[in-house]
């Protein structure tokens, strides 16, 4: 069965840090199979990373849904993740600690089984990188992973991102791009 990603992006903006992070969901996800709902700004942006929609994911009906919400009580399995038809992953910058948005924009307001991917909190492209290994038949308790990143950025200055970061080869997984861009930013 052919398997469809949903990013419902849940930001007033499409801001460069979420363009940098669905560029790395292109990466994971062929185009065919990767859509944006939800996008009202800058669509151009990301056009040729998938299908991408102005209209939330709610208002579509469909079926064989798994709603990917770090608050469901259970965890996705290989064996259930064939079962799905689509993936619905909230396109959400997160807040430490987290506010629970997926629940309350997604959850409660569709249709679908929901399910966790753990109870750590991801970044939308690692929620999606973690997703990739599930189907593909990998458990999340088979995956390693590092609670919380530091990154320098000068000799003075670093900040820890607060996330959950998948190993890959004993290093988090997370991209060169994103890396540039907050060794470049100014305000955080």
């Amino acid at each position: 069965m052919k398997q469809t990603v949903i990013i419902e992006h849940l930001e007033p903006k499409l801001w460069p840090w979420c363009v940098i992070e669905y560029e790395n969901i292109s990466k994971i996800i062929p185009k065919d199979n990767l859509w944006f709902t939800n996008v009202y700004d800058s669509k151009d942006k990301i056009k040729s990373l998938g299908k991408v929609s102005t209209g939330s994911v709610i208002n579509i009906h469909l079926e064989n849904v798994c709603i990917l919400d770090p608050d469901a009580k259970k965890t996705l399995t290989p064996k259930e993740a064939k079962s799905f038809k689509y993936f619905i992953v909230g396109g959400i910058l997160g807040d430490y600690p987290p506010k629970k948005r997926t629940k309350v924009e997604l959850t409660s307001k569709m249709k679908g089984v929901a399910r966790n991917l753990g109870k750590k909190q991801f970044s939308t492209d690692n929620a999606v990188y973690v997703l990739k290994q599930i189907i593909d038949g990998t458990p999340l308790n088979k995956m390693k992973f590092q609670n919380k990143l530091t990154i320098q950025i000068n000799k003075v200055e670093s900040i820890e991102l607060p996330y959950y970061y998948p190993l890959i080869n004993g290093k988090p997984r997370i991209s060169r791009e994103l890396l540039n861009y907050i060794r470049k930013k100014k305000d955080f």
